[in-house]
């Protein structure tokens, strides 16, 4: 398979088995077309979007009962996108954006092994303008401020697709960049609420973490 090999897993959210295809370890590399060279990704960080990272099933098992009805929703850096699947399942308005060339191919393979119709779907480079990409009432993601590059990025990047009164919902680990990225939100007229994440993922290791919640001032 083009020089990576991939493992399936079963993930249960909200009492319903999600069938994952994933990345079978986080040291591999491959990019035979240099599409990922090109996009300024890393062989160190080309594997990340393919591991079901802690925050993703924390988004998921939130999304299993979150109010959905009525809203155009986006999962920005969705890399395997749980809580796209979780979403899709609940027949919700989902759309999908990442930047990684193979997200896309996973996304429409795990949407195959659970017999959901395919999600739509967009690359989406948050250093640049998405025109194509629209607006949406519910913006999601996790994990996704692991480079100090990406507050400001990020921030500009919710702030182009949101709209009017729209929700966004961050889960985060707790790392670093949270408060630069906070910042950035506030400089652009978005109120912030924080609140502690769940301790326990649905497989029941600890997580620790926190929910960033933005709205529209």
């Amino acid at each position: 398979m083009l020089g990576y090999s991939v493992k399936f897993e079963t993930v249960t959210v909200g009492g319903f088995p999600y069938q994952i295809r994933s990345l079978a370890d986080l040291q591999q590399y491959a990019d035979p077309f240099g599409e990922a060279a090109k996009m300024g990704i890393s062989s160190a960080s080309w594997p990340l979007f393919g591991h079901l990272w802690p925050s993703a099933r924390i988004l998921a098992q939130t999304m299993h009962s979150f109010d959905i009805a009525g809203k155009r929703i986006l999962e920005i850096g969705a890399g395997l996108a749980l809580a796209s699947l979780v979403v899709q399942r609940r027949e919700g308005n989902m759309t999908v954006t990442d930047w990684h060339p193979l997200s896309h191919t996973f996304l429409k393979a795990n949407a195959l092994l659970n017999a959901l119709p395919p999600m739509n779907y967009q690359a989406g480079n948050w250093a640049a303008e998405n025109p194509a990409l629209g607006e949406f009432d519910l913006i999601i993601g996790s994990d996704i401020l692991y480079e100090r590059q990406h507050p400001e990025q990020l921030a500009m990047f919710i702030d182009r697709h949101a709209a009017a009164s729209a929700e966004i919902m961050i889960v985060d680990p707790d790392r670093g960049n949270r408060v630069g990225f906070c910042k950035a939100m506030a400089k652009l007229g978005y109120d912030f609420t924080s609140r502690t994440a769940d301790r326990f993922v649905e497989n029941g290791d600890a997580y620790k973490g926190r929910f960033l919640l933005f709205s529209q001032a």
